[in-house]
């Protein structure tokens, strides 16, 4: 899919039907076929592949060619089958214009267009919009951030709870909650470490002028944003930890409950174990053998002792 668009007046907008693509100020590739990446290699901009965005050096993945600069981040977002993934994206700024491509969707792509609209970019240029583009993926980690500090305070908010509820399960069903969303912090903190990178790589590619010295401010601004955004990822880590840790320690006090309950039940049952397995044994001078109350006092003897066994339990607060 290809989508192109143009400013004006500090806004952008779709670019129109039938329109050149030479006038496009940024052109979204996404999931590209082969004729569309032709038409914008036509523009003079060499478009990688899957797998050269996939390449994990840092040679690999921020570079300059012929003046253009090739920024790839990893980013959140959903496949075609709308599962979460985190996945490559390039960014290419050069030749009056910015080119994204990418195999997946991540927000900010499909509310960048949508705000711009309505909102005032920096600039009319390239560099502008990549700048808002910037912008906006770094306000969609702050807002995930907060979903996952929501969604941790409802956790910590039942883990805690003397409720019933973890009564029925819901400990485990925590412990998948935890594990789903340790991952998504880890799939923010490493799209943060990523546009970290190519902010300072194109931060240092400004030449010294009064446009890119601005420019170079806007830059180290968002590069603050990313680094508080760290910091409050670092928080929810330890969050995350102090309620796996909690949850944990809750399973263990449910386990070791029931536990408690079979070896006290075991307990009470040896003293009428021991009557019982001293009567069954096969001697013959055994003078209650003979008597008719012999089996009634065997019983009586058996739930005397669990009886008795019962009080010392309660009296030294066993139970």
């Amino acid at each position: 899919m290809l989508q192109a668009y143009k400013t004006s007046a500090a806004r952008i907008t779709r670019l129109a039907v039938g329109e050149p693509l030479s006038n496009a100020v940024w052109i979204d590739l996404c999931s590209p076929e082969p004729g569309q990446v032709a038409e914008v290699e036509a523009l003079g901009v060499a478009v990688p592949t899957l797998d050269e965005m996939e390449e994990i050096e840092i040679s690999s993945r921020l570079y300059r060619d012929d003046g253009v600069d090739y920024l790839t981040v990893v980013l959140p977002g959903m496949t075609a089958a709308e599962a979460p993934v985190l996945a490559p994206v390039t960014f290419i700024i050069g030749k009056g214009r910015l080119v994204t491509v990418r195999h997946h969707s991540p927000r900010p792509f499909e509310t960048f267009p949508e705000l711009g609209g309505h909102g005032v970019l920096d600039a009319d240029d390239a560099a502008g919009v990549f700048l808002g583009l910037a912008d906006e993926i770094i306000a969609r980690f702050a807002d995930i951030l907060e979903e996952i500090g929501a969604a941790l305070d409802a956790l910590s908010l039942r883990v805690f709870s003397d409720s019933d509820d973890r009564a029925r399960g819901s400990l485990r069903a925590a412990l998948k909650t935890i594990g789903q969303v340790g991952d998504r912090v880890g799939r923010v903190r490493l799209g943060l470490l990523t546009m970290d990178r190519a902010l300072s790589f194109y931060g240092q590619t400004l030449r010294d002028t009064p446009q890119t010295t601005s420019r170079a401010e806007t830059v180290a601004a968002l590069q603050r944003d990313i680094a508080a955004l760290g910091e409050h990822a670092d928080f929810v880590y330890s969050r995350i930890g102090l309620i796996d840790d909690a949850t944990l320690g809750m399973i263990n006090l449910e386990q070791n409950a029931a536990l408690r309950i079979f070896s006290v039940v075991a307990v009470l049952f040896m003293p009428p174990t021991l009557v019982a397995s001293i009567y069954g044994m096969n001697f013959a001078a055994m003078p209650e053998l003979g008597r008719s109350w012999g089996y009634p006092a065997s019983l009586a003897l058996m739930l005397a002792s669990a009886v008795v066994s019962y009080l010392i339990f309660k009296w030294k607060k066993w139970l």
